[in-house]
Protein backbone atom coordinates (compact mmCIF):
# COMPACT_ATOMS: atom_id res chain seq x y z
CA UNK A 1 0.00 0.00 0.00
CA UNK A 2 2.74 2.15 1.28
CA UNK A 3 4.42 1.61 -2.53
CA UNK A 4 1.69 2.18 -4.11
CA UNK A 5 1.16 5.76 -2.52
CA UNK A 6 4.44 6.67 -3.06
CA UNK A 7 4.41 5.41 -6.93
CA UNK A 8 1.07 7.52 -7.01
CA UNK A 9 2.92 10.42 -5.68
CA UNK A 10 6.03 10.62 -8.14
CA UNK A 11 3.61 10.10 -11.29
CA UNK A 12 1.42 13.02 -10.04
CA UNK A 13 4.57 15.42 -9.75
CA UNK A 14 5.76 13.97 -13.22
CA UNK A 15 2.10 14.70 -14.29
CA UNK A 16 2.82 18.43 -13.39
CA UNK A 17 6.11 18.88 -15.31
CA UNK A 18 9.76 18.70 -14.37
CA UNK A 19 10.06 22.19 -13.15
CA UNK A 20 7.76 21.29 -10.10
CA UNK A 21 9.88 18.29 -8.97
CA UNK A 22 13.32 20.62 -10.19
CA UNK A 23 12.57 23.52 -8.11
CA UNK A 24 11.54 21.61 -4.91
CA UNK A 25 15.17 20.02 -5.44
CA UNK A 26 17.23 22.86 -6.88
CA UNK A 27 19.80 23.63 -6.54
CA UNK A 28 21.13 19.94 -6.91
CA UNK A 29 24.29 20.63 -9.12
CA UNK A 30 26.74 23.89 -9.72
CA UNK A 31 25.44 27.21 -11.37
CA UNK A 32 27.05 29.15 -13.70
CA UNK A 33 26.69 32.95 -13.75
CA UNK A 34 27.24 34.40 -17.03
CA UNK A 35 29.42 37.96 -17.56
CA UNK A 36 29.61 39.94 -20.50
CA UNK A 37 32.70 42.13 -19.65
CA UNK A 38 36.32 40.94 -18.59
CA UNK A 39 37.46 40.08 -15.24
CA UNK A 40 37.94 42.85 -12.62
CA UNK A 41 34.68 45.44 -13.43
CA UNK A 42 32.00 45.86 -11.23
CA UNK A 43 29.47 43.64 -13.46
CA UNK A 44 31.87 40.77 -12.37
CA UNK A 45 33.35 41.89 -9.25
CA UNK A 46 29.57 41.94 -8.21
CA UNK A 47 28.72 38.94 -9.69
CA UNK A 48 31.72 37.20 -7.97
CA UNK A 49 30.80 38.67 -4.88
CA UNK A 50 26.67 37.08 -5.06
CA UNK A 51 28.47 33.35 -6.01
CA UNK A 52 30.52 33.20 -3.48
CA UNK A 53 27.69 33.68 -0.76
CA UNK A 54 25.10 31.85 -2.81
CA UNK A 55 28.04 29.20 -2.73
CA UNK A 56 28.16 29.07 0.88
CA UNK A 57 23.99 29.62 1.62
CA UNK A 58 23.06 26.39 -1.14
CA UNK A 59 26.17 24.49 -0.42
CA UNK A 60 26.52 24.05 -4.25
CA UNK A 61 29.30 25.82 -6.30
CA UNK A 62 28.42 29.00 -8.43
CA UNK A 63 31.25 29.45 -11.48
CA UNK A 64 31.48 33.14 -12.93
CA UNK A 65 31.88 32.88 -16.27
CA UNK A 66 33.09 35.82 -18.80
CA UNK A 67 31.88 35.91 -22.06
CA UNK A 68 33.06 39.33 -23.25
CA UNK A 69 32.27 41.31 -26.54
CA UNK A 70 30.47 43.19 -28.67
CA UNK A 71 28.73 45.26 -25.69
CA UNK A 72 27.91 42.08 -23.57
CA UNK A 73 25.32 40.56 -26.76
CA UNK A 74 27.70 37.60 -26.57
CA UNK A 75 26.71 37.12 -23.30
CA UNK A 76 23.32 37.71 -22.94
CA UNK A 77 22.79 35.71 -26.00
CA UNK A 78 24.26 33.24 -24.79
CA UNK A 79 22.03 33.21 -22.00
CA UNK A 80 18.77 33.63 -23.74
CA UNK A 81 19.54 30.65 -25.37
CA UNK A 82 20.49 28.51 -22.53
CA UNK A 83 18.10 25.87 -20.91
CA UNK A 84 15.35 27.38 -18.25
CA UNK A 85 16.80 25.47 -15.82
CA UNK A 86 18.19 28.30 -13.10
CA UNK A 87 22.10 26.97 -13.68
CA UNK A 88 22.67 29.28 -16.68
CA UNK A 89 22.29 32.38 -15.07
CA UNK A 90 23.39 36.11 -16.20
CA UNK A 91 24.90 38.66 -14.57
CA UNK A 92 23.12 41.60 -16.64
CA UNK A 93 23.50 45.66 -16.34
CA UNK A 94 21.34 48.39 -17.62
CA UNK A 95 23.74 48.66 -20.97
CA UNK A 96 22.50 45.27 -21.89
CA UNK A 97 19.17 45.28 -20.49
CA UNK A 98 17.63 48.55 -21.24
CA UNK A 99 19.77 50.88 -24.18
CA UNK A 100 21.14 47.81 -26.16
CA UNK A 101 17.80 47.88 -27.76
CA UNK A 102 18.00 51.04 -28.32
CA UNK A 103 21.40 51.29 -29.69
CA UNK A 104 20.76 48.13 -32.19
CA UNK A 105 18.55 47.77 -35.52
CA UNK A 106 18.91 44.20 -34.57
CA UNK A 107 19.40 42.61 -31.62
CA UNK A 108 19.65 38.70 -31.45
CA UNK A 109 17.84 38.86 -27.24
CA UNK A 110 14.83 40.71 -26.51
CA UNK A 111 15.58 41.41 -22.45
CA UNK A 112 11.92 41.08 -21.74
CA UNK A 113 10.38 38.25 -23.83
CA UNK A 114 13.92 36.23 -23.35
CA UNK A 115 14.22 36.70 -19.87
CA UNK A 116 12.97 36.63 -15.89
CA UNK A 117 14.65 39.15 -14.47
CA UNK A 118 14.99 37.99 -11.30
CA UNK A 119 17.02 40.07 -8.74
CA UNK A 120 18.31 43.25 -9.26
CA UNK A 121 21.60 43.31 -6.60
CA UNK A 122 23.06 46.86 -7.05
CA UNK A 123 22.33 50.42 -8.22
CA UNK A 124 24.32 53.86 -8.64
CA UNK A 125 23.59 56.85 -10.05
CA UNK A 126 25.96 59.16 -12.78
CA UNK A 127 27.55 61.62 -11.97
CA UNK A 128 28.54 65.12 -13.74
CA UNK A 129 32.14 66.60 -13.02
CA UNK A 130 33.93 69.08 -14.09
CA UNK A 131 37.61 70.06 -13.63
CA UNK A 132 38.30 72.30 -10.61
CA UNK A 133 39.16 75.25 -12.56
CA UNK A 134 35.53 75.54 -14.46
CA UNK A 135 33.71 78.25 -13.22
CA UNK A 136 30.30 75.81 -12.74
CA UNK A 137 29.93 74.93 -8.95
CA UNK A 138 26.74 73.49 -9.30
CA UNK A 139 24.81 72.26 -12.19
CA UNK A 140 22.26 75.28 -12.79
CA UNK A 141 25.62 77.42 -12.94
CA UNK A 142 26.65 74.84 -15.77
CA UNK A 143 23.60 74.92 -17.89
CA UNK A 144 24.13 78.85 -17.57
CA UNK A 145 27.78 78.31 -19.05
CA UNK A 146 26.61 76.73 -21.84
CA UNK A 147 23.41 78.87 -22.77
CA UNK A 148 25.99 81.58 -22.90
CA UNK A 149 28.15 79.63 -25.16
CA UNK A 150 26.08 77.35 -27.49
CA UNK A 151 27.95 74.74 -29.30
CA UNK A 152 31.29 75.69 -27.86
CA UNK A 153 31.39 73.58 -24.51
CA UNK A 154 32.10 69.62 -24.54
CA UNK A 155 31.18 66.42 -22.74
CA UNK A 156 32.78 63.41 -22.08
CA UNK A 157 31.13 59.97 -22.02
CA UNK A 158 33.00 56.93 -21.66
CA UNK A 159 29.91 54.57 -22.92
CA UNK A 160 27.48 54.86 -25.18
CA UNK A 161 24.46 54.93 -22.45
CA UNK A 162 25.92 57.87 -20.70
CA UNK A 163 26.27 59.36 -24.10
CA UNK A 164 22.62 58.81 -24.66
CA UNK A 165 22.11 59.79 -21.02
CA UNK A 166 23.81 63.26 -21.07
CA UNK A 167 21.91 63.77 -24.60
CA UNK A 168 18.65 63.36 -22.67
CA UNK A 169 19.62 66.45 -20.36
CA UNK A 170 20.81 68.18 -22.71
CA UNK A 171 17.53 68.23 -24.25
CA UNK A 172 15.72 68.72 -20.80
CA UNK A 173 18.21 71.92 -20.20
CA UNK A 174 17.98 72.93 -23.67
CA UNK A 175 21.36 73.35 -24.05
CA UNK A 176 24.05 72.74 -26.80
CA UNK A 177 27.05 70.96 -26.14
CA UNK A 178 29.36 68.76 -27.91
CA UNK A 179 30.20 64.79 -27.50
CA UNK A 180 33.65 63.79 -27.02
CA UNK A 181 33.83 59.79 -26.88
CA UNK A 182 36.07 57.81 -25.02
CA UNK A 183 36.86 54.41 -24.75
CA UNK A 184 35.78 53.70 -20.99
CA UNK A 185 34.85 55.39 -18.10
CA UNK A 186 38.69 55.89 -17.03
CA UNK A 187 39.49 57.79 -19.74
CA UNK A 188 36.61 60.05 -19.67
CA UNK A 189 37.74 60.64 -16.27
CA UNK A 190 41.28 61.38 -17.10
CA UNK A 191 39.76 63.61 -19.88
CA UNK A 192 38.01 65.76 -17.32
CA UNK A 193 40.97 65.88 -14.68
CA UNK A 194 43.36 66.90 -17.39
CA UNK A 195 40.88 69.72 -18.42
CA UNK A 196 40.07 68.42 -21.92
CA UNK A 197 36.11 68.31 -21.80
CA UNK A 198 33.98 70.85 -19.90
CA UNK A 199 32.09 68.31 -18.44
CA UNK A 200 32.33 64.47 -17.78
CA UNK A 201 29.39 61.84 -17.32
CA UNK A 202 30.22 58.93 -15.44
CA UNK A 203 29.24 56.16 -13.40
CA UNK A 204 29.66 57.39 -9.62
CA UNK A 205 32.10 54.07 -8.23
CA UNK A 206 35.19 54.41 -10.82
CA UNK A 207 34.98 58.69 -10.33
CA UNK A 208 34.69 58.57 -6.63
CA UNK A 209 38.52 58.48 -6.19
CA UNK A 210 38.76 61.59 -8.18
CA UNK A 211 36.58 63.71 -6.53
CA UNK A 212 37.71 62.79 -2.94
CA UNK A 213 41.20 63.85 -3.98
CA UNK A 214 39.54 67.18 -5.53
CA UNK A 215 40.80 66.42 -8.99
CA UNK A 216 37.07 66.46 -10.11
CA UNK A 217 34.49 68.66 -9.10
CA UNK A 218 31.13 66.85 -9.15
CA UNK A 219 27.65 68.86 -9.71
CA UNK A 220 25.37 66.44 -9.37
CA UNK A 221 24.62 62.89 -9.25
CA UNK A 222 21.83 61.82 -11.75
CA UNK A 223 19.07 60.00 -9.81
CA UNK A 224 15.72 61.96 -8.31
CA UNK A 225 17.18 60.90 -4.81
CA UNK A 226 20.54 61.46 -3.51
CA UNK A 227 23.62 58.81 -3.28
CA UNK A 228 23.92 57.26 0.44
CA UNK A 229 27.80 56.79 -0.90
CA UNK A 230 27.91 60.92 -1.98
CA UNK A 231 25.37 62.57 -0.25
CA UNK A 232 27.16 66.09 -0.41
CA UNK A 233 26.34 65.96 -3.98
CA UNK A 234 22.61 67.07 -4.98
CA UNK A 235 20.62 66.22 -7.85
CA UNK A 236 20.32 66.81 -10.94
CA UNK A 237 16.73 67.13 -10.12
CA UNK A 238 17.02 69.46 -7.19
CA UNK A 239 18.58 71.80 -9.81
CA UNK A 240 15.75 72.81 -11.73
CA UNK A 241 14.57 69.27 -14.01
CA UNK A 242 12.74 67.33 -12.20
CA UNK A 243 11.97 64.48 -13.77
CA UNK A 244 15.79 64.02 -14.81
CA UNK A 245 16.42 60.63 -13.41
CA UNK A 246 19.41 57.94 -14.91
CA UNK A 247 20.78 54.89 -13.15
CA UNK A 248 22.69 52.02 -13.51
CA UNK A 249 22.57 48.80 -11.93
CA UNK A 250 23.37 45.03 -11.94
CA UNK A 251 21.26 42.08 -11.83
CA UNK A 252 20.83 38.49 -12.03
CA UNK A 253 18.67 37.18 -15.45
CA UNK A 254 17.30 33.95 -16.27
CA UNK A 255 16.35 32.58 -19.25
CA UNK A 256 12.71 33.00 -20.02
CA UNK A 257 10.56 29.49 -19.20
CA UNK A 258 12.86 29.28 -16.14
CA UNK A 259 10.33 27.74 -13.20
CA UNK A 260 8.71 30.43 -11.01
CA UNK A 261 9.62 28.89 -7.86
CA UNK A 262 13.47 28.47 -8.98
CA UNK A 263 13.02 32.44 -9.05
CA UNK A 264 11.60 32.92 -6.07
CA UNK A 265 14.03 30.92 -4.18
CA UNK A 266 17.02 33.12 -6.36
CA UNK A 267 15.27 36.10 -5.04
CA UNK A 268 14.52 35.61 -2.14
CA UNK A 269 18.45 34.21 -1.20
CA UNK A 270 20.06 36.67 -3.51
CA UNK A 271 18.21 39.32 -1.72
CA UNK A 272 19.11 38.08 1.80
CA UNK A 273 22.61 38.18 0.89
CA UNK A 274 22.50 41.35 -0.60
CA UNK A 275 21.41 42.85 2.96
CA UNK A 276 23.79 41.41 5.11
CA UNK A 277 25.80 44.69 6.94
CA UNK A 278 28.68 42.97 5.47
CA UNK A 279 27.54 43.12 1.88
CA UNK A 280 26.25 46.14 2.33
CA UNK A 281 29.40 47.92 3.76
CA UNK A 282 31.33 46.32 0.94
CA UNK A 283 28.53 47.47 -1.96
CA UNK A 284 29.06 51.34 -0.19
CA UNK A 285 32.97 50.81 -0.82
CA UNK A 286 32.72 50.45 -4.20
CA UNK A 287 30.00 53.59 -4.26
CA UNK A 288 26.99 51.04 -4.96
CA UNK A 289 23.74 51.35 -2.99
CA UNK A 290 21.78 47.91 -2.29
CA UNK A 291 18.35 47.11 -3.80
CA UNK A 292 15.37 46.73 -2.47
CA UNK A 293 13.01 46.14 -5.39
CA UNK A 294 11.06 43.23 -5.55
CA UNK A 295 10.79 40.72 -8.35
CA UNK A 296 8.04 42.80 -9.99
CA UNK A 297 9.13 45.49 -9.42
CA UNK A 298 12.49 44.69 -10.97
CA UNK A 299 11.00 43.05 -14.02
CA UNK A 300 8.88 46.55 -14.62
CA UNK A 301 11.90 48.51 -14.49
CA UNK A 302 13.28 46.86 -17.22
CA UNK A 303 10.50 46.95 -19.24
CA UNK A 304 9.40 50.68 -18.73
CA UNK A 305 13.33 51.74 -18.48
CA UNK A 306 14.23 49.94 -22.11
CA UNK A 307 10.94 51.60 -23.68
CA UNK A 308 12.46 55.18 -22.09
CA UNK A 309 15.93 54.88 -23.40
CA UNK A 310 15.11 53.28 -26.73
CA UNK A 311 13.10 56.67 -27.59
CA UNK A 312 15.75 58.93 -25.71
CA UNK A 313 18.67 56.96 -28.14
CA UNK A 314 16.17 57.04 -31.82
CA UNK A 315 15.30 61.17 -31.30
CA UNK A 316 18.75 61.76 -30.72
CA UNK A 317 19.77 59.67 -33.69
CA UNK A 318 22.52 57.38 -31.44
CA UNK A 319 22.90 54.18 -32.65
CA UNK A 320 25.65 51.39 -33.07
CA UNK A 321 26.05 49.84 -37.02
Amino acid sequence: MVRKCCALFLLALFALGPGVVSAQSYPVRPIKFIVGFPPGGANDTLGRMVAQKLSVAWGQPVLVENKPGANAIIATDYVARSAPDGYTLYVGATGAMTFNPGLYKKLPYDPVKDFVSVVQIASCPLVMAVNPSSPAKTIGQFIELAKAKPGTLSYAAGSTPFQVATELFKKQAGIDILHIPYKGSAQAILAGVAGDTNLVTVDLPPALGQLRAGKLRGLAVTTLHRSSVAPDLPTVAESGLPDFNVWVWTGIFAPAGTPKEIVEKLHDTIMQIVHTDEFKARLTDMGFDPSSLSQAQFADLVKTEGIKWTKVARDSNIHID
